[in-house]
């Protein structure tokens, strides 16, 4: 294929320059953090006419996009909530932009509950999140636009089928926690812009309880006043009514605990554990606390402790830290505990009794992993999700009781997998450290280094990445094509040491990780320098920004989606504040310099040949602001040497990724594959 591309229009570049603790730091595209500048939007219009010139042309686009629309196609489905004899689930099917809401009761019979995609004719109205009351006759659930995750809070009565008055603004993310009797509910919710200073309104998360058919303005604020803007709590409630739990999040690696007796009559909140580096969870059920902790235990260990006796002394561990594998979750159901393990990166589940004594391992499908269990407490009946790289998500039910496994709902994968591949192999970074990686290939695959392949992470925030099922990984793996995930440090695949390993001053781990992975596919024959692209999203296109930054000549081509890149200013815009405790802050002067070692806009180099980048962006962003992706490109275009094209694609009524169309999403993957297959030699043909 051709890897001419029209020239970029000219970036204007402005003379500023500061001097950070020490450093003379150059900021020429500064101009392009204004979104809302004429000349900034002129700048994104060139730009997008620039990508879709470029895209559109190539041959066997339409194929590639009429083959990935068969593959998403498929549609999805979630774990159902149980509420009385009542399950609720989302799901979309075909073609649909948006998942849509159904009830199944006892009958199996469904009813559509609400349907996003009749509200809106261009499938941007997204449902964000939804909560059934413990008697399932109402619902709270959280509509947004656009992508903008702001979502407002409405009430759905089940049996009549309407709203009822009550509506809630600024309910982003919200938490909901229903009163025993249906009347009312605690919830989160944020301020007004007007109520508190510029750009503070996505941040100050409170905790509020609302009884039904009152003016939310009156509702009363249970949790939060006077605490960090950045805390996040949220809430649970015992299914007697009895105690409310909030859990605050205190950056991603310590989280407070906190009890309320609520009957007869509420009391003080009252410290589980607080102002301590550990991360911890709870529920109250059966009037005790089951607190899910790594405090002394990096792999986490499960404690039943007493609400009305929480002297440390007197905690009773239960389930204690295993030796190899991480303990991600806790379900207690039927008079038994459901665990969730981490081992090896993939996923077991494990029966034990109340007390922790082991009853069962849980027989699961493959090698995989396991999203989330559902399932109501006095239930011997509980849900799980399992899915693999060959496996669609599949619904599970187990019954706690006899142990059967049956299949309560799945997607058909639209094509027969038995040809792949899955190998987890091990390779060494930078410093030596052992790191575990899926590879996932045809099994007639040549070790020669000819094939294409994509290598993607994240290397973050204590997220796991683990086995899943991608609808577009088809498209590239019936193409030849290898798809390699390592799990970098900075994830919390092997426990919070592994998450520390790679977080504010150790930052770099995470990086010597990645680019540790590419050397190992090249070296061990999967593929090669003029054969491998990189993908990442978010904390991973940071991942992205800085592995093409440090070693340009390692990979061919790039996709950079909705990223953090200018990393001396980021914690200024929309809620990034709150990701200050991961990766510092650059107005302190330690954090600063791991900062500017980085920091990928920082750290383009004119004249240095840089590989194909196409970075990704919306408009809608909430999380990341897209200025990071219009300064990066900026600054790529006129450094590369390269001739390689920098491509920008800025998309509109779209956020972070949440709510995002089927139809976006469609036309988005089109781009990413055509331009991939383009930059790396893949006919489309």
């Amino acid at each position: 294929m051709n890897d001419a591309a029209p020239q970029p229009p000219v970036s204007r570049r402005e003379r500023v320059v500061e001097t950070l603790h020490g450093h003379v730091v150059a900021d020429p595209f500064r101009w392009l953090e204004d979104g809302d500048s004429a000349q900034t939007r002129l700048w994104i219009d060139e730009q997008n006419a620039r990508t879709r010139g470029v895209l559109d042309a190539l041959p066997g686009r339409d194929r590639v996009a009429a083959r990935l629309e068969q593959l998403l196609a498929i549609g999805d489905i979630t774990l159902p909530e149980p509420r009385q004899g009542r399950y609720f689930f989302e799901r979309r099917d075909g073609l649909q932009n948006q998942a849509v809401l159904y009830m199944r009761d006892g009958s199996d019979r469904e009813q559509l509950l609400i349907d996003p995609n009749s509200l809106n004719s261009e499938g941007t109205t997204a449902l964000d999140w939804w909560y059934p009351s413990q008697d399932g006759h109402l619902l709270c659930y959280g509509l947004s636009q656009g992508g903008d995750e702001r979502s407002t809070l409405r009430v759905l009565d089940i049996d009549a089928g309407l709203d009822l008055r009550d509506q809630i603004a600024n309910t982003r993310a919200a938490s909901v926690a229903w009163l025993a009797d249906s009347t009312g509910f605690y919830y989160t919710r944020y301020p007004s812009a007007d109520d508190v200073p510029a750009g503070e309104d996505a941040y100050h998360r409170h905790v509020y309880c609302h009884h039904l058919g009152t003016d939310p303005s009156a509702d009363t604020l249970i949790f939060g006043e006077g605490r960090d803007p950045t805390d996040w709590p949220s809430v649970s409630l015992s299914p007697d009514g009895r105690y409310l739990f909030v859990t605050v999040s205190r950056g991603w690696d310590q989280s407070d605990c906190y009890l309320r007796l609520e009957a007869p009559t509420p009391g003080p909140f009252m410290p589980v554990i607080e102002n301590e580096a550990v991360l911890s969870s709870g529920h109250v059920f059966g009037g005790t606390v089951y607190l899910l902790t790594n405090l002394d235990a990096p792999r986490y260990r499960l404690f039943a402790i007493d609400p009305l006796d929480r002297e440390r002394s007197h905690w009773r561990e239960i389930v204690p830290e295993h030796p190899e594998a991480v303990l991600e979750d806790a379900h207690v159901g039927g008079g038994r505990l459901l665990l969730t393990y981490l081992e090896r990166a993939t996923s077991r589940l494990e029966l034990r009794t109340l007390t922790g004594e082991h009853v069962a391992e849980v027989p699961l499908p493959g090698i995989g992993s396991v999203a989330g269990i559902t399932g109501e407490w006095e239930s011997n009946e509980a849900f799980f999700s399992f899915a693999s790289f060959t496996v669609p998500p599949t619904i599970q039910r187990y019954d706690i009781g006899g142990g059967g496994i049956s299949t309560w709902a799945s997607i058909k994968a639209p094509v027969p997998l038995h040809e792949l591949d899955v190998r987890q192999l091990w390779y060494p970074s930078r410093d030596g450290t052992q790191i575990s990686m899926f590879v996932i290939a045809r099994h007639d695959l040549p070790m020669d280094g000819s094939s294409p392949a994509v290598l993607t992470g994240y290397g973050g925030f204590n997220i796991s990445m683990t086995p899943s099922y991608s609808r577009a990984l088809a498209f590239w793996l019936e193409r030849g094509g290898v798809y390699a995930v390592p799990n970098l440090r900075g994830g919390g695949e092997y426990g919070e040491a592994w998450h520390a390993a790679g977080m504010l001053e150790h930052k770099q781990n995470v990086f010597d990780d990645f680019i540790a992975a590419a050397e190992f596919l090249c070296a061990s024959g999967f593929t090669s320098t003029s054969r491998l692209s990189i993908s990442g999203g978010s904390n991973g296109g940071l991942l992205v920004g800085a592995a093409i930054t440090q070693r340009p000549d390692l990979f061919r081509a790039a996709v950079c989606a909705v990223p953090l890149l200018d990393m001396l200013r980021y914690h200024q815009f929309q809620l990034a504040r709150l990701w200050i405790a991961e990766y510092g802050c650059s107005d302190d002067p330690a954090q600063f310099e791991c900062l500017w070692r980085y920091s990928p806009y920082h750290h383009v180099t004119d004249g240095v040949a840089y590989p194909a980048v196409l970075l990704l962006s919306g408009e809608s962003d909430t999380r990341v602001d897209p200025l990071h992706a219009r300064k990066m490109a900026a600054r790529l275009q006129e450094a590369t040497s390269s001739g390689l094209p920098v491509l920008l694609r800025i998309e509109t009524n779209v956020g972070h990724g949440a709510g995002r169309p089927l139809a976006k999403t469609l036309a988005e993957q089109t781009d990413i594959w055509t331009f991939l297959c383009w930059q790396l030699g893949v006919p489309l043909n």
